[in-house]
């Protein structure tokens, strides 16, 4: 990874900040490691051209485990352990109709002459002969964050500490607020939240959301996307909901990464976030720790 990140600034130029976040205690990954650095190199290229005016571009690394309920709703996806490797930038963005395609092969928004439209296919490519997992996350306005999750060399399976510490879960019986636009990823996560107890609302935008919080004012935490469509994203969202119910407890998720969203000024540094995905543990956890704070 030190090695694709020395390549980065050679390669995007000076009007790229490049900021690499590599975890030091990162698992190995059983991948070809030079297959590895070209698909870093296009995904970083691909950012740069997002970005014709300069921008940041973020190359992190992290552990991850990824579950049944991750699993379930991604039919690739073998539960265990992986390597995380995502690249962020503050680009134009990806509009949602073009997201679902951006791994086909020669699909590009290029203009002629400026892209071949394998950049990405070949990163798709190169994760599923790997046995491993690619997730897009864009928006536009907002940038993109590509997260590839490659098999952990030793093997998926969990170390007995990581199975004691996962198994360690706290529910509570407070009022909930969920704001998702995904339907499919908003049920899950009602479910995930009423299975510990909790009492929940939900809201499929900030102006739905601020609809229930009018109407219901014992809710305790605001559990938020950073990103959504229409005018108020997440962040917008929390400074209306806490003046007009000031000292509501708030948690923000996101499927970009938390060093990515405050490095690219999304959030402050200091907020709660629970970067997508999560274990049932990890999201009990931070439930705990966002009401108590």
């Amino acid at each position: 990874m030190l090695e694709a990140a020395k390549l980065l600034h050679p390669t995007l130029g000076e009007h790229v900040q490049i900021t690499p976040l590599l975890t030091a205690d990162v698992w190995t990954a059983l991948v070809d490691p030079s297959q590895l650095t070209t698909a870093i190199l296009n995904l970083a290229l691909n950012a740069r051209d997002a970005m014709p005016n300069g921008g940041k571009l973020a190359l992190e690394t992290g552990n991850v485990y990824l579950d049944e309920a991750y699993a379930a709703m991604h039919n690739e996806v073998t539960v265990g352990n992986h390597v995380m490797i995502a690249v962020s930038d503050t680009g134009a963005g990806i509009p949602a109709a073009n997201l679902e395609r951006v791994f086909d092969p020669f699909f590009t928004t290029k203009e002629f002459g400026k892209g071949t439209g394998l950049g990405l296919s070949m990163v798709f490519g190169f994760v599923k002969q790997s046995g491993g997992h690619i997730k897009i996350y864009s928006e536009v306005g907002h940038g993109t964050t590509v997260k590839l999750y490659l098999p952990r060399a030793t093997g998926q399976g969990q170390t007995v500490a990581e199975v004691s510490a996962a198994a360690v879960i706290e529910g509570g019986s407070e009022i909930i607020l969920v704001v998702e636009d995904d339907a499919m990823v908003r049920n899950y996560v009602l479910t995930q939240i009423k299975s510990l107890g909790y009492t929940t609302f939900e809201a499929a935008n900030a102006t739905e959301a601020l609809k229930v919080i009018d109407e219901n004012p014992d809710i305790d935490l605001l559990f938020t996307d950073v990103i959504m469509p229409g005018p108020m994203n997440g962040r917008l969202l929390v400074e209306e909901a806490q003046k007009r119910r000031p000292g509501l407890k708030t948690l923000y998720t996101s499927g970009y990464t938390e060093n990515a969203i405050v490095h690219h000024g999304r959030l402050d540094s200091g907020v709660l976030l629970l970067a997508k995905p999560y274990r049932k543990s990890e999201l009990a956890r931070m439930l705990r720790t966002a009401l108590a704070s």
